[in-house]
């Protein structure tokens, strides 16, 4: 059994070449998107279906899948650069002489390479995103008593192929059978 005691999040510019191991260090241009609220990242895998219905009878026999989509879900709680330009797609932090400006502007296309690790104690799990994008964002809550937080949904697109995700591990358990 494992348990997902740590983790990270990040991202980069879609055509990232991302490394091919759980363990491997992130490329230079990959930011690590800061702290991620103890709720941790929700993957979801969904798929709507069309039925087809038999003439005799009406029953169903055959279920063709007709949409499908793999988001991941997190709160960043740092409030950064990297996680304004998230939450705010299409927005831009610009600095000049020690102050920062955030002009909020209607969110557009902002397609990224995102990566996850998934980590318990020696077990290490890396999913890489080549092609993904905010596509929801919660609300903003600003208290004394909680930490500003940003809810993010990735959705993950599709590559030529197909592949909307890549997981790697070192966890052993992923190399053998089950006990029969």
């Amino acid at each position: 059994m494992r348990v997902a005691l740590s983790g990270a999040a990040y991202v980069g510019p879609v055509g990232t070449t991302a490394p091919t191991d759980s363990v491997s260090s992130w490329p230079d241009d990959v930011t690590d998107i800061g702290w991620i609220s103890d709720e941790g990242i929700a993957e979801s895998n969904s798929t709507d279906t069309t039925e087809i219905k038999g003439w005799q009878g009406g029953q169903t026999v055959r279920k063709v899948i007709s949409s499908s989509e793999m988001t991941f879900k997190f709160t960043a709680i740092e409030t950064s650069k990297t996680v304004l330009e998230l939450y705010h797609k299409g927005s831009k932090v610009v600095t000049t002489s020690a102050k920062s400006v955030l002009a909020i502007k209607a969110p557009g296309p902002d397609r990224r390479f995102y990566g996850f690790d998934v980590i318990d104690g020696d077990s290490h799990i890396r999913i890489v995103v080549p092609d993904g994008e905010v596509t929801e964002t919660g609300d903003i809550t600003y208290k004394s008593d909680e930490a500003v937080a940003y809810e993010l949904t990735i959705t993950a697109y599709p590559g030529p192929d197909g592949t909307v995700a890549i997981k790697y591990s070192n966890d052993p358990a992923w190399e053998s059978a089950p006990a029969a």
